[in-house]
């Protein structure tokens, strides 16, 4: 997961062939050297394809696109994604605990590690054992905020006709989607653990293949605050 990262900071930046090759070879070593870090594993293996790209990546792409536009309702936007995040944290009503059914619990056990883990990171409580986040406030609080992330994640992206062009796929794409959408639903009913593990390889290729996408965002957001009129590599006009 790093290495792509990395990947895709060096052909997305650097175009130059020789410096490339370097920078991949130090790239490998870089990895190797940090690859049994605990918040190495924690960045990317937990949070890297999660929250860090249903969230951080989506306000970034949201933010160059405010920038590069001047748009203030591109700025509205933005604002509103982060006041409704801080709220599922600054805002804890009484009574969220509720109980949560063996199924719902079964079907979520591929995701405990994440809601575990920002608990812990952010310090929300003191907790021993994944499964107390189906009975910890803490844990009622993380999911609401994952929840909340993924869903405007997808709702984002579904509304960037203009840069998706949905309206331009071609009728058997489209077709062979829906057809493997259909099929995915059928096998998320039948068993949600085996639909989750079906559907893993195609969830983690969408994060790896966006990498390039949130490289050129960040690079285009840094060029947009220095003030810097020049293209950024790999971005047209949207």
């Amino acid at each position: 997961m790093a290495f792509a990262v990395l990947l895709a900071l060096i052909f997305a930046l650097v175009k130059d062939r020789l410096y490339r090759i370097a920078l991949v070879v130090l790239a490998l070593l870089a990895v190797a050297v940090v690859n049994k870090s605990p918040a190495y594993l924690l960045l990317m293996g937990i949070f890297l394809p999660t929250v860090i790209h249903v969230f951080i990546f989506t306000l970034a792409f949201m933010l160059f696109g405010a920038l590069k536009e001047k748009s203030f309702s591109g700025y509205l936007s933005i604002a509103v994604l982060i006041v409704c995040a801080a709220s599922f944290f600054l805002i804890q009503p009484a009574g969220l605990h509720y109980a949560v059914s063996d199924y719902v619990q079964q079907s979520y056990f591929q995701f405990e590690l994440l809601n575990f883990s920002l608990i812990n990171v952010f310090h929300l409580d003191a907790l021993s054992n994944t499964s107390e986040i189906f009975s910890s406030n803490a844990g009622f609080v993380v999911m609401r905020f994952i929840a909340f992330a993924y869903t405007y994640h997808y709702l984002n992206w579904f509304s960037k006709t203009s840069v998706i062009q949905w309206y331009k796929v071609p009728k058997k794409t489209l077709f062979l989607t829906v057809t493997i959408w259909l099929l995915s639903m059928a096998l998320y009913a039948y068993d949600y653990n085996l639909g989750m593990q079906a559907l893993l390889f195609l969830s983690l290729l969408h994060v790896f293949l966006e990498f390039p996408l949130n490289v050129v965002s960040f690079a285009g957001i840094g060029k947009a605050l220095a003030g810097s009129k020049g293209p950024v590599a790999g971005v047209k006009s949207t």
